[in-house]
């Protein structure tokens, strides 16, 4: 019998650990759907983007009051990880705070767990009061509207929940260990919960005991549900912020791809000793479609940058075209690909790992052309993003498809492209007429 608490300990941890890892499968696979591309270039630049943005949150900081609230929530929750470890063991064996032992260490870091998780409160609620009574702009968006507001407050609340489960249970452990309680070891220290401990202080020990069990078993489920709503919550940036800083653009923002098969043909016809019948060398095939209109037609890179969109909004406050009132959102670019990504998943697993046609794609369905047009491609939107999020690629592949798939660019742009070609100039002037400006007083 008393065993069972151990077995059922390791049953719960089996079932959160597998459907986690159930839910990570499902998330590789949705992401390689995407292209293959080559991000293999300097990886010392990239562990160093990696260590700067995502485990330094520099680009956090940019905006100091959210920057400094989310380094207090990041590191409070990476730290508190460390006592989680604890009762993962003590949940397995039977024990009872196993790393006691450390002595003075093991006070400090109760101590600082406590401390942390306090921070963690104040920080959350900040967040929520930003959220719900402020109202910021950002967080006021159309897109932001039915499920992922809820999200974002459904993840304060959980946060809020799991700190003060750790605290009462902390609360209840110090108190028995001041009646003596058999198993409740002197060990810690506890600078925010022995205040908690005065409201138990006409509590007995069995009823303590009881007491700090529950808020122990439901703190370490409540962890294993967080872990595994991470999934579908916005907040899977938690773990892909890391690879995706990582796998960021390397080069300078205001450079755009060029097509291997465009920038053949254009060399062919610049040479004029080139045979423009000839067959084309290995590997420079022509693409079989041009652009994207599907999130299948977009890179694994852009892919994962979809499921890392924190959805902060800052993209969005920062696009010129957004303040002028233009539909474009780039936050919503990246929803609508996740989503779109996610229906396509739905698909593959109703279908045995088979995509059959919905009748359905990103462009249209989800992503208007109006927003796509309305971009001015400033990079605005990367620059501000904190975990390096490329909205502008998928913005610039997706007209790609429209231009050159559907020659459905709008007639100013067509016009000016004409012109080009015609006068070597955006403007409909002969060539020979462009300088005359200069002639006049």
């Amino acid at each position: 019998m008393q065993y069972i608490p151990n077995i059922l300990f390791v049953a719960v941890l089996l079932i959160g650990i597998g459907y986690f890892a159930k839910n990570v499968g499902k998330l590789r696979r949705n992401i390689l759907l995407g292209k293959d591309t080559d991000v293999s270039d300097d990886a010392p630049t990239r562990w160093r983007n990696m260590l700067r943005i995502a485990f330094g949150q520099s680009k956090m900081v940019v905006r100091p009051v959210a920057g400094i609230l989310h380094v207090i929530v990041y590191v409070g929750f990476i730290i508190i990880n460390i006592e989680v470890l604890e009762i993962v063991i003590d949940g397995i064996f039977g024990t009872h705070r196993i790393f006691a032992g450390l002595g003075p260490v093991y006070d400090f870091l109760i101590a600082s767990f406590e401390i942390l998780a306090f921070l963690v409160i104040v920080s959350v609620v900040a967040f929520w009061v930003r959220r719900n009574i402020i109202k910021l702009q950002r967080f006021l968006k159309p897109e932001m509207k039915g499920w992922p507001k809820k999200d974002g407050n459904l993840i304060l609340y959980i946060e809020l929940v799991l700190m003060f489960l750790f605290l009462t249970m902390n609360a209840a452990d110090f108190r028995l260990q001041q009646l003596g309680a058999d198993h409740y070891v002197q060990a810690g220290s506890f600078p925010v919960s022995q205040y908690i401990a005065n409201w138990f202080s006409g509590m007995d020990i069995s009823s303590l005991i009881l007491l700090e069990r529950t808020a122990w078993w439901l703190h370490i489920v409540g962890i294993l549900f967080f872990l595994n709503y991470l999934y579908f919550s916005k907040h899977l940036h938690i773990l892909l912020a890391f690879p995706n800083t990582y796998y960021g653009k390397l080069g300078p923002k205001g450079k755009f791809k060029n097509l291997d098969a465009v920038t053949k043909e254009v060399k062919l016809m610049m040479d004029p000793e080139a045979d423009p019948f000839a067959a084309p060398a290995e590997g420079t095939e022509e693409p079989s479609k041009f652009g994207a209109s599907d999130v299948m037609d977009l890179s694994w890179v852009q892919l994962l940058n979809a499921y890392t969109c924190t959805e902060c909004g800052r993209c969005t406050s920062e696009c010129p075209a957004n303040q002028t009132g233009k539909k474009l959102s780039p936050r919503k670019i990246m929803m609508d690909t996740r989503d779109r990504l996610e229906e396509v998943g739905k698909i593959l697993d109703a279908n045995c790992g088979e995509f059959k046609e919905d009748g359905k794609q990103l462009l249209d369905d989800y992503i208007t052309r109006e927003e796509l047009w309305a971009c001015t491609s400033c990079n605005a939107c990367v620059e501000a993003c904190p975990v390096s999020i490329d909205p502008l690629s998928i913005i610039m592949d997706m007209r790609q498809y429209l231009v050159m798939e559907q020659s459905a660019a709008p007639s100013d742009l067509n016009n000016m492209m004409g012109n080009i070609e015609n006068n070597g100039a955006p403007w409909p002037f002969n060539q020979m007429d462009r300088l005359n400006w200069s002639k006049e007083s």
